[in-house]
């Protein structure tokens, strides 16, 4: 049983017409929030939508409307820890995480709650630590429900592991130690944000849209990571880069890199691909991280990957 949640419109990214959000009982009770949108007429199928760290419903809009328009029923989350989804700790800022199993559950009570309205076939879609987690849900035996997968820029390696030498170690002891903290204790301004240091997208106005999303619900922010949060994404990525955990992904995948990420380390990516019987890795030359909120151009070579999944599998 699900009840109605809400969606934040706003003048520049208005909820997509014929769907609605719910509230689903997540693992351990807690409280997370879905939406659902459907297309006209018969769907080729259904997409789980997976956002990464940070990332809430609101800001796929765009997303789903195109994802509608193909043709496919859509469901999209918000990962518990994020958006209007349960938080673990009293400030709603700290983007934190105890390990990977809460998501895992998380995402199979998704798939439960949503199963009898979305048609087959399925294919799993996912965003940096949403396409981490999406491969592990499909590592730990989900992807014989999916008939395929896209992955955008996932989180399958961590950026900062080059630049700090030991950062799972700290991560690790710091998690057990103080793992509510903020890392390196700077919280960050999820509310000051500025397009021209950014680099998670080209487009500005796409960056405007989801800074105004922010601006008109505060409860959609989150700041910078915990140690916990840290030692989760090195937990994922790890357990991911064994050859025979990457293997269980047994279905066809695409992986969408993008050219210049500076959060992502494209090398897991690609150690994967190399992994997985069935997978393909393609990346975005001169991409910034988002690459489904990037200039028209790089979305396209995206969308083209996205379409040539779905016309194999759909």
């Amino acid at each position: 049983m699900t009840t109605t949640a809400p969606l934040i419109a706003t003048a520049a990214a208005p909820i997509p017409p014929r769907g609605g959000a719910e509230w689903i009982a997540g693992f351990g009770g807690a409280r997370l929030r879905a939406a659902l949108f459907s297309p006209e007429g018969k769907p080729r199928g259904s997409v789980v939508l997976s956002p990464g760290r940070t990332e809430v419903i609101e800001k796929y809009f765009e997303v789903v409307g195109e994802l509608v328009a193909r043709g496919f029923v859509v469901l999209v989350h918000d990962w518990r820890g994020q958006g209007l989804s349960h938080h673990a700790l009293p400030d709603r800022l700290k983007g934190h995480a105890i390990g990977y199993r809460d998501f895992l559950e998380d995402y199979a009570r998704l798939l439960a709650a949503f199963e009898d309205r979305l048609p087959k076939p399925w294919i799993a879609v996912g965003h940096s630590m949403g396409g981490c987690l999406t491969a592990l849900a499909l590592a730990h035996g989900q992807a014989s429900r999916f008939a395929g997968s896209v992955l955008s820029a996932p989180m399958l390696g961590l950026a900062a592991a080059r630049r700090m030498v030991g950062a799972r170690l700290l991560a690790w002891i710091f998690a057990r130690l103080r793992g509510g903290g903020y890392v390196f204790g700077q919280p960050g301004d999820p509310f000051g944000a500025d397009f021209t240091t950014n680099s998670l997208t080209h487009d500005a106005a796409r960056y405007a849209r989801q800074c105004g999303q922010v601006a008109e619900c505060h409860d959609l922010a989150l700041g910078a990571p915990t140690w916990g949060w840290l030692d989760f994404a090195f937990a994922a990525t790890g357990w991911l880069a064994r050859p025979r955990n990457a293997a269980k992904i047994a279905l066809p995948l695409t992986i969408v890199a993008a050219g210049d990420d500076k959060l992502v380390d494209n090398a897991g990516a690609r150690r994967l691909v190399a992994q997985a019987p069935d997978a393909r890795y393609v990346e975005i030359p001169g991409a910034y991280h988002e690459i489904m909120m990037e200039t028209d151009d790089i979305r396209a070579a995206w969308w083209r990957e996205f379409d040539d999944l779905a016309a194999r599998v759909a």
